[in-house]
């Protein structure tokens, strides 16, 4: 029961910072465009401030955090952590990009739900995904990732792939007997 209002009240935390985020940053109150949350999830929300300042982003996301904060009671925070550029959201709980906390270089590539973090694909899965990826989002190449994917089906349809890339291994859990 516990568990179950603390859920319920962060949802609500989240729909008021969408309210909030989404009512403020607007371009009819200055901003140069309308604030939109993209993604919330158990504690945390993605906000596409429409500029491709990588400063300036962290800057709103930063302002935003305060902003917010400042409607929650004590001694609940609303953070800024991270900026993604480029951010691709393929759906709930999946997603990839390049990670900032600051201006100078992108910490790392993040990826989320997909399968280049996923234990339940064979190795050929991740690393057709993990090269896409970093193409896209790194090198900023989309063409060359398509053409590259192209090649590994390929590969794949003409028996030219290393069989073990294909496999995928799970562990047992229970004595023999007990799958029955």
């Amino acid at each position: 029961e516990i568990s179950s209002t603390v859920t319920a009240y962060g949802r609500q935390m989240i729909e008021s910072t969408k309210q909030q985020v989404e009512e403020r940053y607007t371009v009819a109150n200055g901003y140069e465009h309308d604030a939109q949350v993209v993604y919330g999830d158990t504690d945390s929300v993605m906000i596409k401030f429409g500029t491709t300042d990588l400063g300036k982003a962290m800057e709103l996301g930063q302002e935003a955090a305060d902003a917010v904060t400042k409607t929650f009671i004590q001694p609940i925070k609303l953070e800024f952590e991270k900026c993604y550029h480029p951010y691709l959201l393929m759906n709930k709980k999946r997603y990839a990009g390049l990670l900032w906390t600051n201006t100078d270089k992108y910490d790392k590539m993040d990826c989320k739900g997909i399968e280049t973090v996923r234990r339940d694909n064979c190795q050929l899965v991740k690393d057709v995904v993990d090269t896409s990826l970093r193409l896209i989002l790194i090198k900023s190449q989309p063409e060359i990732a398509v053409n590259f994917v192209k090649n590994q089906i390929s590969q794949l349809l003409m028996n030219e792939m290393d069989m073990s890339k294909l496999v995928i291994s799970k562990q047992l859990t229970k004595t023999g007997d007990q799958y029955a």
